[in-house]
């Protein structure tokens, strides 16, 4: 019988988070913030997804958006942020932290995975990979730190234009670590996607648009500087989530 494809929910909330593990997820990665790419979550949303989640647990480490160049500060707050994901009873961590000239910071890195891996935690390394100088010798690199998957697009803006890369990653990984595709991820290209690739896992935020309950809509403001939509919500759906693994399956 081939391998089950699994799928891990890049969840923005606690409610997303519970919407993935109904749908049958198999892994969560929680964050805040996904229009900025993702960063940490608040602790109350991991001390609350801890004590409901029976899936894996992971929490993404980024205490920002932008780039993913960090002074000694952010560094010293993504180990504070580490520590307290132990604390909690977390199942993994999601790093990744790049020089000025593309290359991965080995050593904060290794000094990252170190900590989480002492307490029994798992390391995914994020999509900072996709914005490496040289992809084939970050993977060496991050096998050799201990890591235990690459969340990436392979190096482009989706996972599906990046294919072609995937596939080489998987391959040139033989086995050592697992290379997660994601961004994108849909039910329109998550068949071709793993087919094409070879992956057994993928990663998808599966949103769904919720409309607000407020019956008042003040019409004549923003509350960010870029135009949105104020009275809705994105949230994981369960749905999708079925669906996204039916067809990762097909």
């Amino acid at each position: 019988m081939s391998q089950l494809i699994s799928l891990e929910v890049c969840a923005n909330s606690v409610t997303s988070a519970l919407a993935a593990q109904d749908g049958g997820a198999v892994r969560v990665e929680l964050c805040e913030n996904l229009k900025d790419g993702g960063t940490t979550p608040s602790h109350g949303s991991i001390l609350m997804a801890r004590s409901l989640l029976h899936i894996k647990l992971y929490v993404l480490i980024r205490p920002r958006g932008g780039d993913f160049l960090y002074n000694d500060m952010e560094y010293k707050l993504m180990m504070a942020d580490i520590r307290y994901c132990i604390d909690a009873g977390c199942d993994g961590v999601v790093i990744g932290i790049l020089k000025e000239d593309g290359n991965i910071d080995v050593e904060r890195c290794t000094e990252m995975v170190r900590l989480a891996r002492q307490w029994g935690l798992g390391v995914t390394f994020h999509r900072a990979f996709d914005m490496c100088v040289d992809q084939h010798k970050a993977l060496e690199q991050i096998i050799e730190m201990g890591c235990e998957r690459i969340l990436t697009s392979g190096g482009k803006s989706t996972a599906i234009e990046g294919a072609s890369n995937l596939n080489r990653l998987i391959e040139q990984a033989a086995g050592r670590l697992s290379i997660m595709p994601g961004s994108g991820v849909s039910e329109a290209n998550v068949a071709d996607l793993v087919h094409f690739t070879g992956a057994t896992e993928v990663h998808s935020s599966a949103r769904i648009k919720i409309p607000s309950k407020m019956k008042y809509h003040n019409e004549h403001i923003m509350m960010s500087a870029e135009a949105g939509d104020e009275y809705s919500i994105d949230v994981t759906g369960v749905e999708r989530v079925k669906e996204l693994i039916r067809l990762a399956n097909s």
